[in-house]
């Protein structure tokens, strides 16, 4: 008898909404950690692996392995990266990667410790950054495996306490609001570079 079963953490509807609603009132932030470049892409990447490695998402663990080799991390540093080893990795980052690890095992609630050493490590801003970048990949992660789960339930191994109106609301929701933000966002850079094009004083000069 197959014994398999669907055994990633995936979203509820509840919490598909609830961590949209929280990137939404967080995309200063969001905006800012990328704007600011505290934290550098490669950076980044082995961040956002190192919460993946723990929630599993195939999509993005191919996603950001490639993200990370364009980046210069190597090939011999993201296998130890995917295998929990952060020895190869920059000293300097090696907290923030424990971090990482930590915040996705623990599903978001971290120790108190960790967060404190997180900021006396790095400063309340790149702490900050750094936050957003795992609180982002997780989003992805939970998004991603859900979509799974799905595919899982058509082929027979339903995710033990899911149900299917969750998993294919949040994947159609989530699919919705991708489309959306593509056409979106260029036409908010679009009104941006029309605002200050009305402000120039030199128009019409």
């Amino acid at each position: 008898m197959d014994q398999w079963k669907f055994d990633k953490r995936i979203f509820s509807l509840r919490s598909f909404l609830g961590a949209v609603g929280e990137m939404v009132r967080c995309h200063r932030e969001v905006r800012e950690a990328v704007k600011a470049g505290r934290v550098d892409k490669a950076f980044a990447e082995r961040i956002m692996l190192a919460v993946t490695r723990v929630n599993g998402c195939r999509y993005c663990t191919y996603a950001h392995s490639r993200a990370a080799l364009r980046e210069g991390v190597s090939q011999e540093e993201l296998n130890r990266l995917m295998a929990g080893d952060f020895k190869a990795v920059p000293q300097d980052q090696v907290v923030a990667l424990h971090f990482a690890q930590h915040y996705a095992e623990t599903e978001g609630r971290t120790d108190p410790e960790a967060r404190r050493t997180l900021v006396e490590t790095y400063g309340e801003d790149k702490a900050r950054d750094i936050l957003t970048y795992i609180r982002l990949i997780t989003v992805g992660n939970l998004y991603g495996n859900t979509f799974d789960a799905l595919l899982s339930r058509f082929a027979g191994r339903p995710a033990p306490g899911s149900n299917p109106f969750s998993e294919v609301a949040v994947v159609l929701l989530g699919a919705a609001g991708s489309v959306l933000a593509l056409a979106v966002v260029p036409l908010v850079k679009l009104a941006g570079a029309l605002r200050s094009w009305c402000r120039d004083p030199r128009r019409g000069a």
